[in-house]
């Protein structure tokens, strides 16, 4: 059993868990998930880990009410527990000093790029980080994206917050205007992760992609998040969940 210790709705929908798991949050390296089931009779879903502490013994996450596990996990609150984590599992991003890297993360994606735009700062990087979502009350992380990253710029659908477009006008105009990029990360949607790795091909640069969200079962068994990169069938759960962007097949993906 693995209890929550703190609960919070951050936006509409959207919850913070903190929770003890002291033996997955020694482990957990930026862009690593987790494997949750509630009880006995629940099914097994995937969770971005989002922050972990050694120390304390514990980690953070973020569950959007969309779903039958998410919509039962909206209603616990602090002291209760989860049956079972199982973690961490994935392939960590890769942290390391690359120059200028540019984050973009899509809605909830902005969770999932949260440690990883932490790690590459601590590393060195200079960190652009551009967060996207429907309106200002769904930008979600942005005092977090903040401390972790170098820049943040936003954008919003109805211009409530930041600039009214999408991310990646923001991405082309950081290409175009500013020094040249040297790596660029992102997560969200699948149409957001198309759009910016097809912003990203003519400059030639290196993009990256996390799958997680076609992920169900997240050990490969379900076979649901087969993807096609560089020609060849990869499981976004145990290959991935990042890939070169500019390999990933996102027309099969999307059809």
């Amino acid at each position: 059993m693995f209890n929550i210790l703190q609960k919070e709705r951050i936006a509409p929908q959207v919850f913070r868990y903190l929770v003890y798991a002291s033996d997955i949050a020694r482990k957990a390296l930026p862009g690593q998930f987790v494997i949750i089931r509630l009880d006995k009779t629940g099914e097994r879903i995937p969770i971005t880990i989002s922050d972990s502490n050694p120390a304390d013994g514990t980690l953070t996450f973020y569950v959007q009410a969309v779903g039958k596990t998410s919509l039962e996990m909206s209603r616990m609150n602090d002291g209760d527990s989860i049956l079972d984590i199982v973690g961490p599992l994935g392939n960590p991003s890769i942290i390391k000093y690359f120059g200028t890297v540019v984050l973009v993360g899509g809605g909830f994606g902005i969770a999932a790029i949260h440690p990883i735009a932490r790690a590459l700062t601590q590393a060195g990087n200079k960190t652009l980080s551009i967060l996207g979502a429907r309106t200002k009350e769904r930008v979600l992380l942005e005092n977090e994206m903040l401390k972790a990253s170098t820049e943040v710029h936003i954008a919003t659908d109805d211009g409530s917050h930041g600039v009214k477009g999408l991310v990646t006008n923001i991405l082309q105009e950081i290409i175009v205007k500013k020094t040249p990029v040297d790596r660029v990360i992102a997560i969200g949607p699948l149409v957001m992760m198309k759009a910016v790795t097809d912003l990203t091909l003519p400059y030639k640069v290196p993009t990256f992609v996390s799958l997680n969200p076609i992920m169900i079962d997240g050990t490969g068994m379900c076979g649901a998040c087969r993807v096609m990169v560089d020609g060849q069938m990869k499981f976004a759960c145990v290959d991935g969940p990042e890939f070169e962007g500019h390999s990933v097949d996102f027309e099969g993906l999307l059809n």
